[in-house]
């Protein structure tokens, strides 16, 4: 082997190396980079707050033991503890969410883009499940009761619905500082301004008239 494929051969390694290091998020380089909220700067995530100015404070969020409120047309209630509301968990990667279901309740198929969640039930019971992309579209459902955990990949549409005769409540871990939630019907027949119709009922081989129908119902939660 000549010299010159010895160096060629290292600078692809490198390169390799390289890729997929930069492929990934980067390892923080500082303790914490507290979330600047007044900050007019915008970027990829939020600016520091200046560290002299951080108080224990920013690491601090009271309101997981609150019940919430589940008067809506589904029955529950998400509420996140996201860098929006926790300025501590910027750069850091990861967020959480209490879910409350009355009985019957749903949280109708969503997605988060960019977060992997794990749900700990921690009362009542729950039906689970996520749907693999296409073409497979497999369904992967779980009956969970209280302790039990299931994981949601990143970025696959899922659901929650209580099925037991009493209240639920169920915990939410996830791997993103704020995950973003699309709900598939609001994002849908909701949008802002509305999907052409016709697209819609195309799509869901269904009647133009019955799309309007979604469409007034779902705007009219907003």
């Amino acid at each position: 082997m000549n010299k010159f494929s010895i160096i060629f051969r290292g600078f692809l390694a490198l390169t390799y190396y390289i890729y997929f290091t930069l492929a990934s998020d980067p390892c923080s380089l500082q303790d914490f980079c507290v979330a600047d909220v007044k900050s007019p700067v915008l970027l990829n995530g939020v600016t520091c707050k200046d560290p002299k100015l951080v108080t224990a404070e920013d690491f601090f969020f009271r309101g997981l033991h609150k019940p919430g409120n589940t008067s809506n047309p589904f029955g529950s209630k998400v509420t996140p503890v996201s860098v929006a509301v926790l300025p501590g968990l910027n750069t850091l990667g990861v967020s959480m969410a209490r879910i409350d279901f009355a009985p019957g309740a749903v949280n109708p198929p969503l997605i988060h883009p960019r977060a992997t969640g794990l749900l700990t039930v921690l009362k009542g019971t729950l039906k689970v499940g996520f749907i693999t992309s296409s073409p497979e579209n497999r369904l992967f459902t779980k009956i969970l009761r209280k302790g039990d955990a299931f994981v949601f990949p990143q970025g696959l549409v899922h659901f929650h619905q209580n099925v037991g005769k009493t209240n639920a409540v169920a915990l939410a871990a996830l791997g993103s500082q704020n995950p973003g939630t699309i709900t598939i019907g609001n994002a849908l027949f909701g949008s802002n301004p509305p999907i052409d119709d016709e697209v819609l009922a195309k799509a869901f081989r269904i009647d133009k008239g019955l799309v309007d129908e979604f469409q007034s119902k779902f705007s009219a939660q907003q």
